[in-house]
Formats: C-alpha cells, structure tokens, sequence
C-alpha cells in the first residue's frame, strides 16, 4: 500500500495566549522536538508570520489583512507521508504547540 500525504494545518484559536519569553521557549523546544520524532514523515512545512501581516485577494480586488471567517488563523503547516487519515490524526494530536490543528488529504497529481 502506497503512502497518502497529508497537510497538518497549525491554528491558532483566537484567544490571545501570551506567552512570557521563557514560555515561548519552552514551546519551541517541544516544537522541535516534536520536528525531530516525526522528521521520517514530514515531507515539508514552515512556521508563518503573523496573520496581521497577510494580505488578501477576493474576487480579484485586494485588500490589507487577514479577513478569514472566525477567530482562528493558521500559523504554520507541515505536509506529511504516512499510510491513513489515523496516522495523520495521531501526528496532529502530538501537536505541542497550537490548540487546534486541521488535517487535510493532498489531492496527488500524476
């Protein structure tokens, strides 16, 4: 059976967890760590910039800032191989860092 990918979408939830310098660097250490266990099956992902910092286009007009539905924005991904949607619920479930994390199926292109 051929490995499926996965992208694992970091989200923030909307409420405005401050972290003191010493906090943040804990949770980056469990970040990398959690980087390093799974490394075998990441295939690629990034940490984003601030949502403030995004710019939109809808419907061919663009405009400054982030203007998703809700409270919640996607602060970083990683896309992954592994053999089922429960493996990349497990992986998602390790998460250390963000309180939500969306799994999604890649749509493989020949």
């Amino acid at each position: 059976m051929s490995e499926l990918k996965y992208i694992l979408l970091f989200c923030d939830d909307g409420g405005g967890h401050e972290m003191d310098p010493t906090q943040q660097e804990a949770m980056y250490a469990e970040v990398g760590k959690w980087w390093d266990k799974n490394g075998s099956k990441i295939r690629g992902g990034e940490e984003l910039q601030s949502a403030s910092t995004a710019t939109t286009v809808r419907g061919g007009r663009v405009t400054d800032g982030p203007f998703m539905e809700g409270k919640e924005s996607i602060g970083g991904y990683a896309v992954v191989e592994v053999a089922d949607l429960d493996e990349a619920l497990d992986l998602a479930k390790s998460w250390p860092a963000s309180p939500v994390v969306e799994v999604r199926p890649l749509i493989e292109r020949n």
